[in-house]
């Protein structure tokens, strides 16, 4: 059984400013793991080659933390171009947040890009590769308001489909405890509010289930009283198990076929999707073709004088 991911895509994003803080300085307990392997490699074995194997480990601790911190702060610029609607170019992105890390940007650009999928279900795409100009785009078709957002228009389709990924993978219930910790690892903990979704237990128990993508019930005979989710209605007709397995599989960074047993059903539930839609076609057509006749039989017969 597939357990919560280790180091998953999604918590960097979901921290808050300042998460990322930089590494302690050479002295502190966190410093001597880090550097734990220079130590026992062999490589520096006098004092001067262990003097240059501490700055060195650390100058690429600090390095890595202001990556990171470029990477968080991108992510925020990035937001707050698509709720402005603002277009988006390479040119701004170094100028204003990448600066002194522009050898780096390909990477930053990456990682920024996986959280935003990942936590807000957007997807970044490059429209103009000459001017190098970008667009964010909902990746997940929900079709409230064009996308589950919040008053300042904050996608939540990347914390709805991670919710509706745990349902699918333990079974199509999962009980509270298995949701919320998954949330735990996305950064989001009940009565605590989070700075972009706010309170975590409204979001999933009320708002989503007033919106039809979660059902919120009680399990039956249980004493004392214990509540499970399943997928609502809308998340049924708007998304399917197979786009939700796909993001499962990228939170894992794998791919579908990993898990043999989820993409099975997934694959019937594509099947059976399929001829639904062919069956609704073909009532379309049926009605459409005896309309057809009916008016044709009427526009044929001779008018009484």
């Amino acid at each position: 059984t597939m357990g919560v991911p280790k180091s998953p895509i999604l918590p960097l994003a979901l921290r808050g400013p300042g998460a990322e803080r930089v590494p302690p300085p050479p002295s502190s307990p966190h410093f001597n793991a880090i550097s734990q392997n220079s130590l026992t490699s062999g490589s520096y074995c006098n004092p001067q080659g262990l003097q240059r194997a501490t700055a060195v480990s650390y100058t690429e601790s600090i390095y890595r933390s202001g990556l990171d911190e470029k990477v968080v702060i991108l992510v925020y610029y990035l937001l707050y171009k698509y709720q402005m609607k603002e277009s988006i170019t390479k040119g701004d992105m170094v100028r204003n947040i990448i600066q002194t890390y522009r050898n780096h940007f390909l990477e930053i650009l990456k990682r920024a890009s996986e959280h935003l999928e990942m936590v807000f279900g957007l997807d970044l795409k490059e429209v103009d590769p000459y001017r190098r100009i970008y667009v964010l785009v909902n990746k997940l078709d929900l079709s409230y308001n064009a996308k589950l957002s919040d008053d300042r228009g904050v996608p939540k389709t990347g914390l709805l489909m991670a919710v509706l990924g745990v349902i699918f993978t333990k079974g199509n219930r999962a009980t509270e405890e298995q949701v919320w910790q998954i949330l735990n690892v996305m950064g989001l903990y009940k009565g605590r509010k989070h700075f972009i979704f706010g309170e975590p237990r409204k979001l999933i128990t009320k708002d989503l289930v007033q919106e039809n993508y979660l059902e919120y019930r009680q399990v039956p005979d249980s004493d004392p009283p214990r509540y499970e989710f399943l997928w609502g209605p809308r998340a049924h007709a708007e998304t399917s198990k197979m786009k939700v397995l796909e993001f499962v599989a990228k939170i894992h960074d794998t791919v579908p076929t990993a898990f043999p047993t989820w993409y099975e059903e997934a694959l019937r539930d594509e099947e059976e999707r399929a001829q639904a839609r062919a069956a609704a076609r073909a009532r379309t057509a049926a009605i459409a073709s005896a309309r057809s006749k009916a008016m044709a039989s009427c526009s044929s017969r001779p008018s009484k004088v």
